[in-house]
């Protein structure tokens, strides 16, 4: 029971860092759009950092969702 307990509350962990990720990229994406459409030549390099950063974190929340969606077909999860 101690397990089921655990893996529940680091599935939740991992769904509050997925939806601060997605929303943290969302947010860098529309700051672009905007500046490509008041006429800026693109985003400046502090921008394109930040969504390099962004999607580096959503790419990270993505393979750990991967990983326990393997444990769990597997059998190591409930």
């Amino acid at each position: 029971m101690d397990k089921r307990k655990r893996w529940r509350e680091q599935e939740q962990e991992l769904v509050e860092r997925w939806n601060t990720a997605a929303v943290r990229y969302q947010e860098v994406q529309a700051e672009i759009s905007r500046q490509a459409s008041a006429g800026s030549n693109g985003a400046s390099q502090e921008l394109k950092l930040k969504e390099e950063s962004a999607r580096a974190e959503v790419e990270a929340v993505r393979r750990q969702v991967a990983r326990l969606k393997v444990e769990f077909a597997s059998g190591k999860r409930y």
